[in-house]
């Protein structure tokens, strides 16, 4: 077996320390480093956090492919991600998208495992996921799966890299795909924005092409010229090379086990001596600018944006010297940008910082969503940004305000909670092919010292004569018209001096800043109930597993009314959403501190939501009980969330279409719902007097569930209860709240029609189970299971119907259902449907011969996949408290769910097949369609059976 060239790095557990600020100095001891195997001028370890007790290992293989693994003992999935620092800016003019296409056809069969679904079928027969990405100059090719399963998968991801087969009878097929990929996003509005600015841009710069890929693009070259087929295998030789790759696993094995599994199968990955590619050309050539553009937005939004060409910041992370301008920029507390824009009635968003680079060069963006009287007052903007920015340059560059954002980000890595592995590994091979090994981890949250003269410098590239100013709205018409998204466009002469609003400060030392980070021990299994009374019910658990001194607080305000009528539930949203806005400004030091807070609505009423640091929550629980009860609803404040939610309901059917339709899904299965037309309509019959009279009925018929899930004690968590119950007084019980019902399927076929403007078609088909037991629910899950890929396999890789094409399990509540779904920009619905028939039709001849073996691998994957830990505190914390909105409230029912999967047999699926094919409901659309009144459809319908039917 080859060895590796040398381990450069192996990580052990640091104890924890008590002064955050150290952690830039993170290194092996002298007696760490005495014990290791390793020579010790190769010993360096990736700076972690001290709470951090996974193993970790940087291995250079002779090929030149560097690889980091991660060995996380308590980890439930394994995963990879191998990054190749090439991507579509590497693409020849003649064939644009061609990395993307490439990206493609490496899924597609490898020498080992031809089967064009090989490498899908293993992965998601063992409980995983995959997928990959082509950016401007990366792509990345990732999966997560069962670890006992990862040698197999290693094996059959490393030939991705070794031996593709590019198959000649896939070529036009996939060719087809990435096509359908870029019409299911033409009318996205990013998209649209960067069609034009890559107009604008310099088009020497690689970065500038069209990335995605069409059929056009892609076509055959003449005849005499090499094939697409060549020019693909060309390209991979060309640009795929170890030297340019990195490689990050996630996974519960040891490290010396996991560094066999990876030079095993990664260490003959050719070696042709290729660096990473580079761009020379400047991304803006700044003698054309300053430009105003406006451009057409297809959704009822108005936005303002600012780029301005800087100097690529990634290599000076170590000082960021962009971090400050960008926060107090992107400020939103009293006197920042923001809210004197809001408080003039002008802007209700605000962003700000570095967005697009290539590794020379950046643009720094600020971006302003504008209320409809913003748009007529574009100049006076600009010149309220420019004052802003003349403001941090003569007063916002103190050491203080850098080393508040220095401590800030320590906190923040110090107890930074590991996500998902596969997450985990794409972000790591991400960072190793841009950092050094020793800030993988670390890099985002390094701030050594402040570097005055590089801050200057960035800041003096935000000039008025140093600017591409992007206006879009919906109003604009132009006979320009970008290229590959069909965006309308125009140019206008520089603008009118404006007159910048007064009111502007800089912020004061963020007083939220938490000062007792100490980690309580305890440590409960599962919440338990803390207060229990006919009007307040409040579950608590407290947890230490996370290494975090956070806590996560959900409280339901339950009102009988708010699902009632489409008014009812248009208030609902508009007091969450003022409450929000109202609390935006004096909070919002807060969650720069880590504290946050937000409502959002739903059927039964409003939950707030606050998350955090356990010190210094309460007074910002108190602060946002104290808003909701009496602080004054102003007439701007009304009118600006009013505006927000209509824009939401205005640009639904511009939306995605699966999203439409799983939209009218939902309300056709489930009541109380009401239709964004219907709620729209609502909205506009309301006033100010409204809102205030509903919070009074609102607060004066409550009924209230809570729950903490954290690093804090009953005793505390008592004490914020009470304090919650004290400022609420809840008066009703949970039977005067009525429950959500999910719905019958009938025996007839059904077809509804979204309301939409979109361009493709689309076919989603949900198959309900018979009722909503447990049993009922893992049987239908297992089949899902067992129909994810040759769903895939069958209508996207063979029969070619569209780019997003899936299966999988759907309940709605307790309701099992399974969802299959095909969006086409060509193909029409009812031809989609007849695919889907055929195929469901075959799929039930398969069941009719399945055995117990067969369907075993099926039975273990849902157990493995709902058995899966949660990975943040706030993950674990959402998924307790959605199971207290469930009438039977259990705390283990995802364990239960599991268990039962394990003995789905046969015969239970043979069972549930006939039913799932009887009750469908089609939500079809194509171009033109006329939208179906849903409700009649709803009314009609019954409860769907909570028990077995005898």
């Amino acid at each position: 077996m080859l060895q590796p060239k040398s381990v450069i790095s192996e990580h052990a557990f640091y104890p924890p320390l008590a002064i955050a600020a150290t952690l830039s100095a993170f290194w092996l001891s002298p007696s760490a480093l005495a014990a290791s195997n390793d020579p010790v001028e190769e010993v360096v370890t990736p700076i972690a956090s001290p709470f951090d007790s996974r193993d970790y290992r940087v291995l250079t293989l002779e090929n030149g492919l560097q690889a980091l693994l991660v060995s996380d003992p308590e980890a439930d999935k394994a995963a990879a991600s191998m990054n190749v620092r090439v991507g579509s800016a590497q693409d020849p003019d003649d064939l644009q998208g061609l990395a993307h296409f490439l990206e493609h056809m490496l899924f597609l069969g490898t020498e080992p495992y031809p089967a064009s679904d090989a490498y899908q079928r293993y992965i998601s027969d063992h409980a995983g996921s995959h997928n990959a990405f082509t950016a401007q100059q990366d792509t990345n090719y990732f999966f997560d799966i069962e670890p006992s399963a990862l040698p197999g998968a290693l094996e059959r991801f490393s030939e991705f890299f070794l031996s593709p087969l590019f198959n000649a009878d896939q070529l036009e097929s996939e060719r087809n795909i990435v096509h359908s990929e870029y019409m299911a996003r033409i009318r996205d509005e990013s998209r649209r924005e960067n069609d034009v600015l890559n107009q604008l841009l310099n088009p020497d710069n690689t970065t500038t092409g069209f990335a995605v890929g069409s059929r056009e693009t892609l076509a055959n070259p003449p005849e005499g010229e090499a094939t697409l087929r060549e020019r693909v295998i060309d390209f991979y030789h060309d640009h795929y090379d170890a030297n340019v790759m990195n490689l990050a696993i996630v996974a519960p094995q040891p490290l010396d086990t996991l560094e066999g599994w990876v030079v095993e199968n990664f260490a003959d990955i050719p070696d042709n001596g290729l660096d990473v590619p580079t761009i020379d050309a400047p991304l803006v050539d700044t003698a054309t600018l300053p430009r105003y553009i406006e451009r057409q937005s297809l959704q009822d939004r108005r936005q303002l944006r600012f780029y301005f060409p800087i100097p690529d910041p990634t290599d000076e992370y170590r000082t960021k010297p962009t971090q400050l301008i960008s926060h107090l920029l992107g400020d939103e507390g009293n006197g920042s940008l923001l809210a004197v824009l809001r408080d003039a009635g002008l802007a209700d968003g605000l962003s700000a910082g570095v967005g697009r680079s290539d590794g020379n060069d950046a643009l720094f963006t600020v971006s302003i969503s504008l209320t409809p009287a913003g748009a007529e007052r574009l100049d006076d903007i600009q010149a309220t940004l420019f004052a802003a920015i003349e403001q941090i340059r003569t007063q916002g560059l103190e050491d203080w305000r850098y080393d508040e954002q220095r401590d800030l980000n320590e906190q923040a890595f110090r107890f930074q909670q590991h996500g998902a592995p596969q997450q985990e590994a794409t972000r790591l091979s991400m960072n190793l092919s841009r950092y050094p090994v020793e800030d993988v981890q670390y890099a985002a949250y390094r701030m050594n010292a402040p570097d005055t003269e590089r801050q200057q410098v960035y800041l003096d590239a935000l000039t008025p004569d140093n600017m591409l100013r992007f206006y879009s709205a919906p109003d604009i018409e132009s006979e320009a018209i970008s290229p590959w998204f069909n965006t309308q466009w125009r140019e206008q002469p520089p603008a009118q001096a404006g007159k910048a609003l007064g009111g502007l400060t800089l912020p004061e030392p963020n007083p939220f800043i938490a000062s007792d980070l100490t980690l309580l021990e305890g440590q409960d299994e599962r919440p338990s109930q803390l207060i229990d009374t006919p009007s307040f019910n409040v579950w608590h658990m407290q947890d230490s597993r996370f290494n975090t001194p956070s806590v996560e607080w959900r409280l339901s305000l339950q009102y009988p009314d708010a699902s009632y009528s489409a008014e009812e539930v248009v208030l609902t949203r508009l007091l969450a959403g003022w409450l929000n806005d109202s609390l935006n400004a004096s909070l919002y030091p807060a969650w720069l501190a880590g504290q946050s807070f937000s409502a959002y609505p739903h059927a039964r009423g409003v939950t707030l939501s606050f998350s955090g640091w356990r010190d210094g929550q309460t007074p910002l629980i108190e602060q946002a009980l104290d808003q909701l009860k009496t602080a004054d609803i102003s007439e701007r404040a009304f009118e600006r969330v009013r505006y927000q939610l209509q824009r939401e309901w205005r640009n639904a059917p511009q939306s995605s279409l699966s999203g439409q339709a799983s939209r009218t899904l939902g309300e056709a299965l489930l009541t109380p719902q009401w239709s964004t037309t219907e709620l729209l309509a609502a909205s506009q019959r309301m006033e100010r007097h409204h809102l205030e009279d509903f919070r009074k009925r609102f607060l004066s018929g409550l009924y209230a569930d809570a729950m903490a899930v954290g690093n804090l004690d009953a005793d505390l968590a008592r004490e914020q209860a009470d304090i919650m119950r004290n400022k609420l007084r809840p008066r009703l019980t949970r039977a005067d709240i009525p429950e959500l019902t999910p719905l019958a399927i009938g025996d007839m076929p059904n077809v509804l029609n979204p309301q939409s403007t979109r361009e493709e078609s689309l076919v989603l088909r949900y198959l309900q189970g018979r009722d909503q037991t447990a049993k009922e629910q893992a049987v239908i899950n297992v089949i899902a299971q067992w129909l994810e890929t040759p769903f895939y396999q069958k209508l996207r890789t063979e029969e070619q119907l569209g780019y997003i094409v899936n299966a999988g399990y759907s309940p709605i509540l307790e309701a099992p259902g399974i969802a299959l779904l095909v969006q086409s920009p060509d193909v029409e619905s009812d031809e989609i449907a007849e695919h889907m028939d055929a195929f469901l039709e075959s799929a039930g001849q398969e069941l009719g011969q399945l055995d117990d073996e067969a369907l075993a691998p099926y039975r273990q994957a849902v157990h493995d996949r709902l058995r899966q830990r949660d990975t943040s505190l706030a993950g674990m914390a959402n998924r307790y408290w959605q199971a207290t909105a469930l009438s039977d409230i259990r705390f283990d029912r995802r364990e239960m769910l599991a268990n039962l999967a394990l003995e789905v047999s046969v015969a239970d699926i043979q069972a549930a097949w006939p039913a799932l094919q009887s009750h469908q409901l089609d939500v079809r659309y194509n171009p033109g369609d006329t939208p179906s009144n849903v409700a009649p459809y709803r009314e009609a319908l019954t409860p769907l059976a909570k028990t077995a039917n005898p």
